[in-house]
């Protein structure tokens, strides 16, 4: 991961306050305001003093962000027009989206602490070449010499970097492969939870959350067979739809949470596939067979 990405564990912060201060009753402009101490609240306070509405502000106010931030912050839009538009309360659900992008943050660690491992053995073994160059030219041996002066030593050289370029795509491969593939999980159950919670028609709550999705994004809409039978259940035993659809996108968390979990173990054992299938061979062609050919060509001089 790069170090220049935002901590997400300030934006889930960030998005507790607001959830917990819209739930004390604070007007959402205020909260913003209480907020505001740079970045993102601090812009989305400003603009929705001058009367932009606060969907609107943030979908603004995140567009020069990376996608993964930008998307985090689109499901906040996205949640709070449908809540807007609905008359229903946000705190529930940025409260429980404050939860999601800590799942988030604790995978991206996971993956780190992963990585880590191999990455330092990976490291280690490309300084070893350099250690056995000098070394064997420290004891007289022209090491060097029939690296970067023998065709021997050039096939040994283009076929280790090649090892060296192949495992590094294969490991940033393997991370990519393990990183979370919803960013918000649930969103859209979260999201309709919100708009029928506000008492209005099912389909226009369908609607409302379709077009918050399509305006601000934030949901990868992944949900909608699980929302088609949380509603039907809902219908055949006549009970309220807003605490079935919550329950089901927490389930959704639950499992998202324990799937990035489980890949993030897994990546720890896989990255040293390409460790000992790459690495390795081209520490043995970038130090050790030069260092033997040196020194057999040292010998037969000798003799």
């Amino acid at each position: 991961m790069k170090s220049a990405r935002p901590d997400l564990s300030s934006i889930a912060a960030l998005v507790q306050r607001l959830g917990v201060l819209l739930a004390a009753g604070t007007a959402p402009g205020t909260a913003w305001g209480y907020l505001a101490e740079g970045g993102i609240a601090e812009s989305v306070a400003r603009s929705s003093a001058t009367g932009t509405a606060i969907p609107d502000a943030i979908l603004v106010a995140s567009s020069m962000l990376a996608e993964r931030e930008r998307r985090i912050w689109g499901a906040v839009a996205a949640a709070w027009a449908v809540a807007t538009d609905a008359g229903a309360p946000l705190a529930p659900t940025l409260l429980e989206l404050s939860n999601s992008i800590r799942d988030l943050a604790q995978s991206e660690r996971e993956i780190a602490v992963a990585l880590a491992s191999p990455a330092a053995t990976a490291r280690l073994v490309l300084v070893l070449p350099i250690v056995g160059l000098v070394f064997g030219s420290l004891l007289g041996f022209n090491t060097l010499g029939t690296l970067f002066t023998t065709p021997l030593g050039w096939i040994c050289v283009l076929l280790g970097g090649g090892l060296l370029f192949a495992s590094s795509r294969w490991t940033k491969r393997m991370v990519r492969s393990a990183r979370p593939r919803q960013h918000t999980p649930g969103l859209e159950l979260d999201l309709l939870a919100i708009a029928v919670g506000g008492g209005g028609a099912l389909d226009r709550a369908r609607a409302s959350v379709s077009a918050a999705l399509a305006t601000y994004g934030g949901g990868e809409l992944e949900a909608e067979s699980s929302m088609d039978a949380v509603l039907d259940l809902s219908r055949r035993a006549g009970v309220p739809a807003a605490a079935l659809l919550r329950s089901e996108a927490t389930e959704f968390r639950r499992n998202a949470r324990a799937e990035v979990a489980e890949r993030a173990q897994a990546l720890s054992v896989r990255l040293m596939i390409p460790l000992g299938l790459c690495v390795l061979p081209a520490f043995m062609l970038l130090s050790v067979v030069p260092l033997f050919v040196a020194v057999l060509g040292s010998s037969s001089v000798r003799l």
